[in-house]
This record gives C-alpha cells, structure tokens and sequence, in this order.
C-alpha cells in the first residue's frame, strides 16, 4: 500500500522508510532459539490399505513459510527455500497417490530475487494420500524440510513419524531416536505441535488498519477536489430547508453520511464477489493484470489532467435526481447515489486507483479501502449538515480546487509506471531498467514542479497572475525531490523511496555510472586473494569457512567479523546492499576485520565421514549449512540469520551480537565498539 500512500501524499513518501521492514530489531533475536511455527498432525484411514496423511502449521504472526511452489534461481543458487517432504521408503513401504496437496498461499513480487515469492502466513495445510504395499506396514516417516522468515530467516527441518497403529503423529526432535522409532500405542508423545486449533493465532489486521488509515486519507484527498467541494453547501442547504427542526436535520444528516458509506462499500463487495477474495492477490501479481493496472492508471492520470472527463451518463444522474426529491429515508439514499454519480469524474480515479492497491493485498481489503475511503467523504457532509454554523470556516471554492486535482494527477502518473515496471521485471525484458524508471520520474516531478510555479498552464486552470505562498511551498518541495531523484541514474541508492524502482542490479550499470566491479578482468592485478578466500559483497574479501578464516586473521591481527547468512536470506541481502554499502562501514569491512560469512543453507554435503547428529538439536547433520547452523545454535544460542558476532582472535566476543540492524548509525556504532574492545 505504500504506493498509493505515495499517490495521495508526497509528503509522506518523502519522509517515510521502507515497508518491508518489520519492527524486529537486532536486539530482539540476540541468543534466542526461535521456534515460530508449531506443528500438529493426524492421520485418516480412507480404505483398506490406503491413508489420507496429513500436517498443520500455525505460523506466529508477521513470519511466513514458503510453499513447496515458491521458485528458486538455481543459477545463481540464490532465492527462498521451497517447502519439501522427504518421504522415506516410498516404493518399498508405500507409494504416493498424486500430489502433495497444500493449502492456500500468497504469492508477491519479489524485488530482492525478481520474481514472484509464494508463501503460507497464519497457518498451512499439507495432505498426501499413501497406498501401503503390505498390511504390515506401521509408520510412515519424513523429513519437513521449509524456511521461515520474518527479519530474520530460519532453515528448519523436522522429523515426522505418521504411526498409523497408535493413529497419532509424532514430531521427534532427536533423530537417532526417529530414525530408530517403531510403532506402539504407549509411545511417549513427543508433539512440538501441542497448539490446538482453539490456541490458533488470530488473523492479522495490521495490514487492513494500513489499508483502511490510507483509504480515509483518499477520501480527504477527493474532498479537495472541484467535484465534491462545491457539494458541501448544496447539501448543507438542502437539509437546512427540507428539515422541520434541528432534531430531524441531525437525524437526516447522519442518514446521509451512512447512506454515502452503503454505496461505497457495496462498490467493494461487487469487487471480492465478481473476482473472488482468495483470487484477488493473485490477480495483481500477474504480469497482464499489472499491464491493465498501468494503462487504467494513466487513463485517471490523464482526466485529472483536464485532458477529458470520466463521468457516468447523465441520464443516471438525472433518474437518481428525481428519485432524491421524493422525500423521506429512500430520498435521502437517492441523494447519497447522486453525489457518488456527479462526483465520479473526480472520485473515479481515486476510487480506482485504491480499488487497484487493495485488491492488491486480497481478501476483503478492497471492502475495507472502501469503507476508509467512504467515511471521510461522508464525515465532512454529515457533520456540516448537522452544524450549518461551521460552514463559515470553510475556504472558497476557487482554482486551488483544480490544482489539487491536477497534483493527484501527476502523482497518479508517476504510480502507474510502479505497475509497469512490475510486469518488465517478470518477465526480465529489460526495457524499463532503473535508469530509465527514474528519467521518467524526474520528467513527471520536474513538470509537476514547473506547473506548482504557474510556468504551465492546463485546460481548467485560472487565470491568476500570482501563486500563493502554499503553492509556492509545495513546489520548492516537489523540485527537491526532484533533485534527489537525479543522482540516481549513476546509481545513488536513493533509500527514501526504496522499493518504487527497479533494484540496483536491474540496470544498465548495476554498480554505478564509471565503477568497475573488483572481481572484473584486470582486478587479480590488484588483489592478491588470501587462500580460501573469494570476493563476497561489494567486493570484500570473505572467507567461507571458519577455520580458515580465522587462521587469516591471525596473520593479519585483525578481529573476525562472523556473519551467519544465507543464499535465500532477504534481510541479509537488505543489510549488504542497504548497509554495507555505506562507505564508513564498508571501509571497516575492506581494511579493518576480517568476514567470515557462514551460509547456513549451503546445500552441497559433507563428506560421510564428518556427517553427525548434533548433540545440541539431536538433528542430523549432513551438509555444510547444517554444519554453520549447528555452529551458531551451540556457540551463541541463536538460530536465525542475519546474525552478526565480532570476535578476537582468542575466539572470545568483543560485544554483544547483533542481528538485523537496518540502522547504519547503529551497525556502525556497533562496529567500532568491538574494534575500540580489540585495540
């Protein structure tokens, strides 16, 4: 939603941070196993020799699992971690029958991997029906392989035992003791998922609160419009002289504004019934449907403009007139439809464009927007109606009300391009790269800057010869941002509005205008690289492994830096792009430590000879992200990642880890505390 929030305030955009980082700092997870997904399971007998077995995840809230259909980018090894059961002994004991089937997701673009991430919030379902090869088969056991995030991600695997003698499912920590499991109906029930249905988490509202708060704020907007300003009078009189005293025209006036909110969300409801709720979000994510978006978008951007109207045929106006002279509670709703009628050409691509955005989210939340967005356009006529006396503190319809609208405009414009870059990313066609995305927005604010002055002039404006000071006031800051946009195309990273562009990467320069990336032909010129060390992020160099790394520092007598990451880690990626890259911290990491960065959903596996089971978890370790993960669980209690440890070279903290830490002031503090500790 913050898009639209950029639609409707430019003064909000321009103060606001990015929306996809949850209020979790580093702080929080230091030391702490977190265990955010509880499990249970049951297992149904459906014919002879034949189950229905199945599991349910009920996921705390903010955090999400990946499903099983969520793609990875296995070129570059980099992506979320799919969903995956690990069925032991199939063909042997038993055969699978179809798909594993899961429960409903949620798919959203990803700027991060460049592709669309599909997901499990709340709670997930997973069904798989199993035919035994023989009567004397007694359990079922797989492996649970999934992710979980939130600011930080985990990489989890459990061990399932489906007993289909005792008809209970056991979740075992300990795999010596699930690899050894038999069945019997007074084995110890060893559940992690003791959550019951009764205890399962309450949907989240923060995201329809977001909605609704954004909606209301685009009601105020259309009030300032030239469409629905001028009918606060008109109706303010009309209940002035239909009302018989002021009991009647408190009670009429609120009839109106109830009537205003009746509509509108009706307007929503005919949105979820004729595209479904659970559709909706899918819908959005679609490269074609991003293309509609776009062009529907420019077509608002364009009516605002004062190139044409969109208005409904006045022959509707002219029956809901009628209508609305009849008098009693059916006029009064009659004149409640024919204010959303004449108004339309000004609320129509407001009601759009929030219509676009909250179908975005699914679910109910384009009746939510219209509940938001219908409150604030009923409030002002209600209230007016109720206390006539007020309307001497209302400002003059006048040309500013054009203004606004040609503002709402531009900015609707600038919007539009966000969905177009959408379907471009998808499908990687490269037409719409960074630079370009921001060449056109400078065009856009730059004009709209340039209007805000009066030096352009559109078909309904005045004919002033001077600007008022709030106009002046808005211009000075459009042209600021404007400013702010242009460093950009030589790749200025442009934090405040993180998230509207394309990412760094997608652009025709993807390290900046003139830089060469280190890791380029003529860099081994310049770096001789230390043995068993590779370039990591912006070219530092990182050592993978932990012994070597730390055999390094030793030679060299600087404190390690341990970062425990991941391939399919977001935030790590947000804390390499967003916070590495700061000079100051990126100096400290080139000159001053040495990395050691420990991904702990490295795939490739160890030697048989070095597998083991972890005496800290009782897991099974076989690879060599097992093996780091197992390292940080058992030195410094914590399983999630980013998660960042300075040490000196006796293996000893110089402070207190830390983990996602999008504050560079704060990771920089943070940094020079543990070399202040060192020295």
């Amino acid at each position: 939603m913050k898009k639209l929030m950029l639609l409707y305030s430019l003064l909000f955009v321009l103060f606001n941070s990015n929306a996809q980082d949850i209020s979790l700092t580093g702080s929080q997870v230091l030391g702490e196993i977190k265990n955010p997904l509880q499990w249970e399971g049951n297992v149904k007998k459906t014919a002879d020799l034949e189950y229905e077995i199945s599991v349910t995840g009920f996921i705390d809230d903010g955090w999400h699992v990946y499903s099983q259909f969520t793609p990875e980018d296995l070129d570059k090894g980099l992506g979320p971690i799919p969903l995956f059961i690990d069925f032991k002994l199939v063909d042997k004991n038993y055969t699978l029958n179809g798909p594993l089937i899961e429960s409903e997701t949620r798919r959203e673009y990803s700027e991060t991997w460049g592709f669309d991430e599909v997901f499990f919030e709340e709670m997930m379902v997973l069904n798989q029906k199993v035919h035994l090869t023989s009567s004397t088969v007694k359990t079922i056991k797989a492996i649970l392989y999934y992710q979980v995030c939130i600011d930080v991600c985990l990489n989890e695997e459990r061990y399932v035992v489906f007993d289909l003698a005792a008809n209970k499912v056991f979740f075992i920590d300990n795999y010596d003791e699930w690899n050894t499991y038999s069945s019997t109906e007074n084995y110890k029930e060893e559940l992690d998922a003791t959550a019951k249905m009764d205890s399962a988490k309450n949907p989240k509202t923060r995201g329809l609160w977001t909605i609704f708060f954004i909606a209301f704020l685009s009601g105020f907007a259309a009030l300032l419009t030239p469409c629905v300003f001028p009918m606060i009078p008109l109706t303010v009189s009309f209940f002035t002289k239909q009302s018989k005293n002021r009991a009647a025209g408190i009670k009429n006036a609120i009839m109106y504004g109830v009537f205003i909110i009746v509509i509108y969300v009706l307007l929503g409801s005919v949105i979820v019934g004729l595209f479904g709720a659970d559709s909706l979000n899918a819908l959005s994510t679609n490269v074609w449907f991003n293309v509609i978006f776009f062009i529907l978008l420019v077509v608002f951007a364009i009516s605002f403009l004062g190139a044409f109207e969109i208005a409904l045929p006045q022959s509707w106006s002219n029956k809901v007139d009628s209508q609305a002279d009849r008098g009693g509670v059916l006029g009064i709703f009659f004149m409640a439809l024919a204010l959303a009628i004449v108004s339309f050409s000004c609320t129509g691509p407001i009601v759009g464009t929030l219509l676009v955005e909250s179908a975005s989210k699914g679910g109910i939340a384009p009746i939510v927007g219209m509940l938001g967005f219908s409150l604030a356009i009923a409030l002002p006529f209600a209230l007016f109606a109720m206390f006539p006396g007020w309307m001497n503190s209302l400002p003059r319809s006048g040309s500013w009300l054009n203004t606004v609208k040609v503002f709402l405009g531009f900015l609707e414009l600038a919007l539009a391009f966000k969905f177009l870059s959408n379907a471009d990313l998808v499908l990687q066609l490269h037409w719409l790269e960074r630079e370009v995305f921001l060449a056109i927005w400078i065009a856009i604010f730059g004009t709209l800057a340039f209007y805000l002055f009066g030096k352009i002039r559109l078909p309904h404006d005045g004919n002033e010869n001077h600007i008022s000071v709030g106009r002046l006031s808005l211009g000075l800051l459009v042209l600021a941002f404007t400013i702010y946009l242009i460093p950009g195309i030589w790749g200025a990273p442009l934090k405040i509005i993180s998230g509207f562009p394309p990412p760094m990467n997608y652009s025709e320069a993807p390290y900046g205008v003139g830089f060469t990336k280190l890791g380029s032909a003529g860099s081994a010129e310049k770096y001789s690289m230390p043995d068993g060390a590779e370039l990591g992020p912006h070219d530092i160099i990182a050592f993978n492994n932990y012994v070597a790394g730390l055999t390094y520092a030793k030679k060299v007598n600087k404190p390690v830096l341990i970062d425990f990451t991941g391939y399919a880690c977001v935030n790590c990626r947000k804390m390499e792009e967003r916070v590495w890259a700061n000079p100051e911290i990126l100096g400290i990491l080139n000159k001053e430590i040495v990395l050691i960065s420990l991904y702990v959903d490295d795939k490739r596996l160890l030697p048989d000879n070095e597998q083991y089971t972890s005496k800290t978890t009782g897991k099974r370790i076989t690879s060599i992200g097992n093996k780091w993960s197992d390292f940080q669980i058992k030195e410094y209690q914590a399983n999630a990642q980013p998660y960042y440890v300075l040490m000196d070279l006796q293996e000893q903290n110089l402070n207190t880890p830390i983990g996602y830490t999008p504050d560079v002031e704060k990771y920089k503090n943070w940094l020079n505390e543990g070399l202040d500790n060192f020295k």
